[in-house]
Order: C-alpha cells, then sequence, then structure tokens
C-alpha cells in the first residue's frame, strides 16, 4: 500500500513535489498556514487557501477541512489543510505512523521543532535539517552539481543567503505592512517601473522582465521579507510552469521515498 504523503509548505518548491509525486499515483496532502507566503503563487498549490482551489499544470489542490479530506484524495485532487503545526499527525484516523511520509518543505533554512510522532519516512528540504538527528533524509536545495541529492547522513549546503542567478531578481519589503498592488503577475516591467506600493513606499522593478512572482496582497509583511520576483527572460508563460529546481529536488525526494519503500519489501 502506497503512503500517504504529507508536504508542510505549498510553495513553487513544495508544489513541484506535490505535481510529481501526484502524477505517479500517490496520495499528496500539504499543510499550509493561514496565509500562505508564496511568491510564486501561480505555480503553488498553496493558493487554495486563498480561492478555495488551484490548478497547477492540469492539477487542482483544493483547500479541505480534517473530515472532507479522504473523500478529496479519492477524488484525484490535493489536499490543501491549514496546519501549520502537522497537527493531522496526531489524529490516528486519519495518519497512522507506519504508512505516513511526510516532506518539510518550508524552506525555514534553520532546525525544525521535534514532530509529535515518530512516523516512517521524514525527509527535510535544504539547511537545517541533519540525517538521522532531525529527519531521516535531507535532499540538497542549492544549486550546483549537488542540487536533488539525497543525503542519509549528514546536512545539505550550508545557507549561502544569496538567491540562485541575479541577486537583484528578489523584490523585498522596504517597510512593514501591506502591499499595495500595481501589477500582476505576468505582467512585463519596465526598469524602475512600481510593482506595488508598501505604506506609500515604491518597490520597483530591478530590470526589464516580467513579474514572476508577488505575495499576496493580504499578507501583512515585514522590512527585508522576500515578497516579488523579476524575470529577465520575458516570456510569460513560465510563470504557469513549475521550475527546473522544483523538478530537480522532487526527484531527490522520489529516490528517498522508493528507497524507503524498497526496503520495507
Amino acid at each position: 500500500m502506497k503512503p500517504l504523503i504529507l508536504i508542510r509548505g505549498g510553495g513553487d518548491l513544495a508544489s513541484g513535489i506535490a505535481l510529481r509525486l501526484h502524477r505517479i499515483g500517490f496520495q499528496i496532502a500539504i499543510l499550509e498556514l493561514a496565509k500562505p507566503l508564496s511568491v510564486r503563487r501561480t505555480v503553488s498549490f498553496s493558493e487554495a487557501v486563498y480561492n478555495g482551489s488551484h490548478t497547477v499544470e492540469g492539477i487542482t489542490s483544493r483547500l479541505v477541512s480534517a473530515d472532507q479530506l479522504q473523500v478529496t484524495l479519492e477524488a484525484g485532487e490535493i489536499a490543501v489543510l491549514i496546519d501549520a503545526q502537522a497537527n493531522i499527525l496526531n489524529n490516528q484516523f486519519l495518519t497512522s505512523p507506519q504508512s505516513t511520509f511526510l516532506i518539510d518543505a518550508r524552506l525555514m533554512k534553520t532546525e525544525p521543532e521535534p514532530l509529535p510522532i515518530n512516523i516512517a519516512l521524514h525527509i527535510g528540504l535544504g539547511p537545517g535539517f541533519i540525517a538521522p538527528t532531525n529527519c531521516h533524509a535531507v535532499i540538497e536545495t542549492q544549486r550546483g552539481h549537488s542540487l536533488g541529492r539525497v543525503i542519509w547522513n549528514g546536512s545539505s549546503e550550508p545557507d549561502s543567503k544569496l538567491p540562485d542567478g541575479d541577486a537583484r531578481r528578489v523584490l523585498r519589503a522596504p517597510t512593514n505592512g501591506n502591499i499595495e498592488v500595481l501589477k500582476q503577475i505576468g505582467d512585463f516591467c519596465k526598469t524602475d517601473e512600481k510593482i506595488c506600493l508598501i505604506n506609500n513606499q515604491p518597490v520597483l522593478s530591478p530590470f526589464d522582465g516580467i513579474l514572476r512572482g508577488l505575495i499576496h496582497p493580504s499578507v501583512n509583511v515585514t522590512e527585508g521579507m522576500k515578497i516579488g520576483d523579476v524575470d529577465a527572460r520575458n516570456d510569460p508563460s513560465l510563470i504557469y510552469f513549475v521550475s527546473d529546481k522544483a523538478l530537480a529536488v522532487a526527484g531527490g525526494v522520489l529516490e528517498a521515498i522508493f528507497t524507503k519503500l524498497k526496503d520495507n519489501d
């Protein structure tokens, strides 16, 4: 019997993992915040929290309560629950330690809090996770030769504190507050064009490009927080596809899962 896969976080990296696992037949439930912080929202299953449902590359996620979980999974959709603390692990009617795998894709980059119970497989993405100390397997998330590799003993590369590629592409909040949206995801932006305002302070496009992502306007942001992403490739169709990085990391997750299943045979 295939395990139930729980994924903590529903952003773009987590959604690439969910997409690949769902396509090969695993049942997926995403555990999210009440107000998800995803930036690449067009390819983040977490958008279901705001809209009720969200479709990425033909696969639909749906916001559900715990009592709707099984029906949603049986309907072939990805379930999204507001459950930041992973309390579902304490519900013996929905999960069991022997048949539940959990992937922590929140990218907190700090040591995670212990899970409330021991489960069959706990996979951590990126810095903060150390196998087998606080998880069973770590997946490398830093671009380079090791991207997507499975680490059963040790940790990933330390947090570089720098985004992939041109660091200018990442938009950060100049102050605390809520966003007044001036540009929509997928819009073309010229250099120094206003993308949004936060407490009347403008966030400008760093170069000519497509607005690849922007945090949901209902989120109360804090100074320095990542709120957006501009793509210099100028191809608006790319906002609808999960990234190559997400697919590579998903490959590592698949390897870890099937290694565990093989060991159980």
